[in-house]
């Protein structure tokens, strides 16, 4: 019989993703997703295969017995809102004790289901952690410089809550646990409301309307592209030595957000403008990863460049915004 695999959130963007790809390798796979943020439509394909099964509940509501009465060998936490942007409604910003919640109870009852059936268990945490960070690029044994009471703890300190929790059933039930720190990761799927930088750029070059940048666009971040970024997902759970460790997934290709939007405009030929507004509270000035343990560790690093990935995904949300009209 094949082995399977849990992923809560697995109707979201990189959840789907990987869902994906675990049922083209013979996986059995079972997704938690409430549909918060995910799509029930990045999942509708799957619905058709016999190895997957989709259950619609909350994490922090109690288990359903199909989920405690199966068969479970991996458990691939990805369920929370990730969002920072005030103007999504699926932001965690404007959800602020659900991604709280899932982040605390949720990941505790995964942990206990992890525990009752002997399965490895991955955390997929953020690079949020770190938030604003006096250290770059990031490694994992940097502790972070984060606001605890700003206005994007409820995500940045649930995470490290989440992280916590799961070393605790590590150490003192000898759980078999992995933490992987996502960096910012983008490609075909992101729900068109997330209103991250890749997202809003894209949509607003296509439809030739002013494209917003916050501040003056000199913050950098660091983009993966999401088949780079489940290989790693994949390696950190399924590769031997992994029980126990911290690893940093992104791409350490830095970029201003800037020059990322005048990238977008140029590969759509777009009309639109450049407008700028303020900067949100707590936004990182530098995001970058040190993915040397990743290297070392899973033999991983990102494979697609940019030009590639931003090609696929503006393709995704052209046909997108055809559907809608």
């Amino acid at each position: 019989m094949s082995k399977s695999c849990l992923v809560s959130g697995g109707a979201g963007f990189i959840g789907s993703h990987l869902c994906e790809d675990l049922i083209k390798k013979g996986y059995q796979v079972i997704v938690i997703d409430n549909f918060s943020s995910g799509l029930k439509s990045n999942v509708e394909k799957l619905m058709e295969n016999s190895r997957f099964t989709l259950v619609n509940t909350d994490l922090t509501q109690k288990l359903p017995e199909v989920v405690k009465d199966a068969e479970i060998d991996y458990i691939f936490h990805l369920a929370s809102p990730a969002s920072p942007s005030k103007k999504s409604p699926i932001s965690y910003l404007n959800h602020p004790l659900e991604t709280m919640d899932v982040n605390s109870i949720g990941t505790r009852r995964l942990l206990r289901l992890a525990r009752k059936k002997k399965a490895k268990f991955l955390l997929a945490s953020t690079s949020e952690v770190y938030g604003d960070p006096k250290q770059h690029p990031q490694s994992e044994d940097y502790w972070g410089y984060v606001n605890p009471v700003g206005i994007r703890a409820c995500y940045d300190e649930a995470k490290r809550f989440a992280e916590t929790l799961t070393m605790v059933y590590h150490h003192r039930f000898e759980v078999d646990t992995r933490i992987v720190r996502i960096f910012n990761t983008y490609g075909p799927k992101m729900n068109p409301q997330d209103g991250r930088a890749i997202v809003n750029f894209c949509i607003q070059a296509i439809k030739n309307e002013p494209m917003t940048v916050y501040g003056k666009g000199k913050q950098t971040r660091s983009f993966c592209y999401v088949s780079d970024l489940v290989n790693g997902l994949k390696r950190a759970m399924f590769e031997n030595d992994t029980n126990g460790e911290i690893i940093n997934l992104g791409n350490p290709t830095e970029i201003t957000i800037l020059d990322l939007a005048n990238k977008i405009k140029r590969a759509i030929k777009s009309k639109s403008k450049l407008i700028y507004s303020d900067l949100p509270a707590d936004d990182p000035v530098k995001r970058k990863p040190d993915i040397n343990k990743a290297k070392k560790l899973l033999k991983w690093q990102p494979k697609i460049k940019m030009s590639q990935g931003l090609d696929k995904t503006i393709a995704y949300f052209r046909k997108v915004i055809e559907d809608e009209d």
